[in-house]
């Protein structure tokens, strides 16, 4: 049985272009180019009738902003999901980096994956474990189905290392998703039951070519945690 598997980064937000580490209690959703960005997408997705069957939106503000778009376009009711996070900064959240690293002699960000960001945040291995966890209860409670959400980059990153079977230590590999982008992964159950994955498409956001007012010269201003 196939599952469609559409992971929609966030439009441009705040805290790409400030840019701060930005989690819960700091998180001001999108720019004005970021809510151009998500009305091109609205406008695509409802053009290309996706057929999506449920839509899941991470409770984060600035996806929680993209979010409006998408449910409309795709006339679906948005369930909203905290599992679906960017990783969780702790006590940096609202900080720059630089502002961060004067206060703390550790490492920004650290280099041991199983670290937590800051006190009361999440290592790398943690939100992956999380992240991984979430896309995969996705994917097992609508078999068969088309499923929408609008999360983060961090969580399009850690949807590659749940398809190749990687860990927290693997070598990392820069991702650099466009805002609105859309990432395309086809899943279907062996008959031992194990995950195949097929990746469909990668950074798809051709609804922002010839807008030079929502096409950004780069992806985002990426720090450590919200590169994303």
């Amino acid at each position: 049985m196939v599952t469609e598997l559409y992971l929609i980064r966030h439009g441009e937000a705040v805290s790409n272009v400030e840019p701060v580490i930005a989690g819960v209690l700091s998180d001001q959703g999108l720019t004005a180019r970021g809510r151009q960005q998500a009305a091109l997408l609205e406008e695509r997705l409802s053009a290309e009738e996706l057929g999506a069957d449920v839509l899941y939106v991470s409770t984060l503000r600035r996806a929680l902003d993209t979010g409006e778009y998408v449910a409309r376009a795709l006339q679906l009711p948005a369930q909203h999901t905290e599992d679906l996070h960017e990783l969780r900064p702790g006590d940096a959240d609202g900080l720059t980096i630089e502002e961060w690293r004067a206060q703390t002699d550790a490492d920004v960000p650290p280099r041991d994956p199983f670290e937590p960001f800051s006190p009361g945040g999440e290592s790398w291995g943690a939100f992956l474990l999380r992240a991984e966890a979430a896309l995969s209860h996705l994917v097992a409670r609508h078999e068969g189905q088309t499923v929408v959400a609008v999360c983060h980059g961090g969580v399009l990153e850690a949807s590659f290392y749940l398809a190749f079977g990687l860990g927290a230590s693997a070598q990392r590999v820069e991702f650099d998703p466009l805002n609105t982008s859309i990432t395309h992964w086809r899943h279907r159950r062996g008959t031992q039951g194990e995950s195949n994955w097929t990746l469909v498409k990668f950074n798809d956001a051709g609804h922002l070519a010839g807008h030079p007012d929502a096409e950004p010269a780069r992806a985002s201003v990426p720090t450590p945690v919200d590169e994303h």
